[in-house]
């Protein structure tokens, strides 16, 4: 079975011949057609009598088989600028007047487009570790993971609720039963317990290939003067001290795979600092120092260094800012509608599923009502 063909007009009137078989193909320009897609076309017209079983205008990189739509096409060889290349081309054939049915954008994008087989395909069989998953952030991230993947896949969920952990493995295997959870108690304030948490991990559950450094707090609103050194501590051992030993109790690991993703939450309070928020902007800041500083680090290895910052997010970070305080941190959303835990789980997972080459180092997510930590519209 063979996929769709382009027809050019052929020396004789009223003749065409196929110039382009189109099974699922990803667009590679190469060098004697041309550098723009427009210059392309015009070679396309130009060239009527080209076989089509030997032109490598378009290369199919399933080399011996079809590829079916439901399993995705490596790009060994990305060129810049896919889809506007490809828009460009597609305007160009319809300029000149190809049939419509051969050159419609599906048969052009199918592989390139299709993130979910291909984001499945790249996820089957990972490890992955994420912090402060009982809840919020951290569980919306362990379901995505989940789905993400069809189910193929070994999540390692921590935090300090046991409890909740264990019911999120029981509706994560109920959904899919290929799927391994490990729930897994664990506070990473708590410097000392780190490496027997690592060390006492199940054997199956050993090779790590993704961390989400998700855990987090912050406590109170107090202003520099009046903040509690109680408070200083736990968002420093917790934000910033646990985070930082545990990816370096997994990085030997990672080194010795030559590959890995390690990706941290921060925040926009780590980018832009606010009044009342002194103490937790601050262990943002150092989050975002110490991932950059890292991903530096790490150039010459395949190890991905991620940070992605949510704005206005809600979930029960606030209810814990005002001390359990519900009706503060209801107010907190007063006239807006903030993102929930789900849109930020995608943004991780779509960062973690990429190619292996491709980074999204560093992702700021706002609501639409957001512009900054203190700009926002409100409907009140």
């Amino acid at each position: 079975m063979q996929g769709p063909q382009v027809y050019a007009s052929s020396l004789n009137p009223g003749e065409s011949v196929p110039l382009i078989w189109l099974p699922d193909v990803v667009f590679e320009p190469i060098s004697y057609i041309g550098d723009t897609a427009p210059a392309a076309a015009e070679q396309i017209v130009r060239r009527p009598l080209l076989p089509a079983p030997r032109t490598r205008f378009l290369r199919d990189f399933s080399t011996t088989s079809l590829v079916s739509p439901l399993f995705p096409v490596p790009h060994r060889h990305p060129q810049h600028s896919h889809t506007r290349t490809l828009n460009s081309l597609i305007t160009s054939l319809q300029h000149h007047k190809f049939p419509q049915s051969l050159i419609s954008p599906r048969a052009f994008r199918r592989t390139i487009m299709s993130f979910g087989t291909s984001a499945a395909a790249r996820l089957a069989g990972k490890t992955v570790l994420i912090t402060g998953a009982s809840s919020g952030i951290g569980r919306a991230t362990a379901f995505e993971f989940a789905n993400a993947s069809g189910g193929d896949i070994k999540l390692i969920l921590t935090a300090r609720r046991e409890a909740a952990l264990v019911s999120i493995k029981e509706e994560i295997e109920k959904a899919y039963p290929k799927s391994k959870v490990f729930p897994i108690a664990l506070d990473v304030s708590k410097l000392s317990t780190i490496d027997a948490f690592v060390d006492n991990l199940p054997a199956e559950a050993k090779d790590i290939d993704v961390l989400v450094n998700n855990a987090g707090m912050v406590h109170g609103v107090d202003q520099v003067g009046t903040i509690a050194q109680s408070d200083i501590d736990i968002m420093f051992q917790t934000n910033v001290f646990g985070l930082i030993a545990l990816t370096q109790k997994l990085l030997p690991l990672f080194k010795e795979k030559g590959k890995g993703d390690i990706l941290n939450i921060g925040s926009i309070a780590g980018r832009e600092p606010y009044p009342g928020g002194a103490i937790y902007c601050a262990t943002k800041a150092a989050v975002k120092s110490f991932t950059e500083t890292l991903r530096k680090e790490l150039i010459a290895t395949r190890i991905r260094v991620i940070e992605v910052d949510p704005g206005q997010v809600e979930t029960e970070f606030s209810v814990v800012r005002f001390r359990g305080d519900k009706g503060k941190a209801d107010a907190v959303y007063k006239g807006v509608e903030p993102l929930i835990a789900e849109d930020i789980a995608e943004v991780i997972v779509f960062a973690v599923s990429r190619r292996e080459n491709v980074v999204i180092a560093d992702t700021l997510v706002f609501p639409s009502h957001q512009a900054s930590a203190l700009i926002m519209h409100r409907k009140l």
